[in-house]
């Protein structure tokens, strides 16, 4: 199943934002949890994986953890649950019997696969960055004259993108460890350099704080990276309460000061990422729970976010976690689906685009798709292109 929609972040409100550097973090406070599902981390001890993700097709990339979502009988309903993996520490006296044990996995047969009745195993963020890599992956759907005989016979394999993980992200190291973790928060908001790097939200403030720390085990692109290494320090927002003479007024001018802060943070700050449409894809029905990933419409020029999400029957979300692709990710998307909307007929794409064939095969070279074409017809164009005048 799949369709358009817009995020929306309903039940997660934003906090007080804390300040490291030039990274912001934004944290999402839930008035009550999630029912019904709690998550937690499953460690790998080979940060590199490969998930077959069909036949003769498979997924590479460093995987460090995987995602456990736990929907059964008992998964936060009555507040006592705990996640599945949990484990007690502490001899006799509170003395400290040395680090628990790890749930070894090696085996990623799929990106989400059901390990027990009520329990799924799924790939954080991996599974939006697949979805990002298969996009049209199979190549030309019809043999029109331009495209190659490998593309046609094998598509867009293979295909590869670059990320950076979060530890190699300047200054997030040090903005997740000073982080004061509200009582109430499910999530946070990632901001590097104030531009919107990354959303991860939980159903339980204990999942997210045993969750915390795998930010910097995720996945950011190019342009996250950068903006760590380059970005000034971002300035504090602090809330102008004026001189209130009394109790009352004093409380009335920081209730005015939190809704500002929610209506600029959904307003503006994250405008990018909620005003945007997605095209979503299920991947896995849980119970009542829903788990899908999404992809933007690749606009260039535009933030542009791909991500996953779990959501109730009625469309909350319990689960988000996004990846905000780079500049040149956004155009080799917003080709690859021009292409395909156009049934892979390169005239019509050229005129859809306002642009030469010639210029769209040059696209198509810098993009890193050159090879679809064949080789005699890139040529042609090459010439074409130096003959031009100016």
């Amino acid at each position: 199943m799949s369709g358009g929609f817009r995020l929306d972040l309903a039940g997660l409100e934003p906090g007080p934002a804390q300040v490291w550097g030039g990274v912001r973090l934004v944290p999402l406070l839930r008035a009550e949890p999630v029912e019904g599902l709690r998550l937690h981390a499953e460690l790998y001890r080979d940060g590199y994986g490969v998930v077959a993700t069909g036949p003769r097709t498979a997924y590479t990339s460093y995987i460090p953890h995987g995602f456990v979502a736990d929907w059964g009988a008992d998964a936060g309903r009555t507040g006592q649950a705990a996640a599945y993996g949990t484990q007690l520490r502490g001899g006799p006296g509170g003395r400290d019997e040395g680090p628990v044990a790890c749930v070894p996995l090696t085996a990623h047969r799929r990106m989400a696969r059901r390990e027990a009745k009520h329990r799924l195993r799924f790939l954080p963020l991996h599974l939006a960055l697949e979805g990002y890599l298969s996009l049209h992956f199979g190549g030309p759907s019809i043999a029109w004259e331009h495209w190659s005989r490998e593309a046609l016979r094998r598509g867009l394999s293979p295909r590869a993108e670059e990320a950076y993980r979060g530890a190699e992200v300047g200054g997030l190291d040090d903005a997740l460890r000073v982080f004061e973790v509200h009582p109430r928060q499910c999530g946070t908001v990632v901001y590097v350099a104030d531009a919107t790097a990354a959303v991860f939200a939980v159903p339980h403030p204990e999942d997210y704080r045993a969750l915390h720390h795998t930010l910097l085990l995720d996945l950011y692109g190019e342009l996250v990276h950068q903006y760590g290494l380059f970005g000034a320090p971002v300035p504090e927002f602090r809330p102008a309460l004026g001189d209130p003479d009394s109790l009352p007024e004093l409380r009335a001018a920081v209730a005015r000061e939190e809704r500002g802060w929610r209506e600029f943070h959904d307003g503006t700050m994250a405008a990018g990422l909620l005003d945007a449409p997605y095209r979503a894809q299920r991947v896995y029905r849980a119970g009542p729970f829903t788990l899908q990933r999404f992809l933007p419409a690749f606009r260039p020029h535009q933030e542009n976010h791909i991500g996953e999400a779990i959501t109730t029957r009625n469309g909350r979300i319990a689960y988000l976690k996004t990846f905000r692709l780079s500049e040149a990710q956004v155009r080799r998307g917003h080709l690859l689906t021009r292409l395909a909307a156009n049934d892979w007929q390169f005239g019509a794409t050229a005129g859809e685009l306002k642009v030469t064939e010639a210029e769209l095969a040059r696209r198509l070279t810098s993009a890193g798709f050159g090879h679809l074409l064949r080789q005699d017809i890139a040529d042609g164009f090459r010439a074409a292109a130096r003959r031009r005048p100016g």
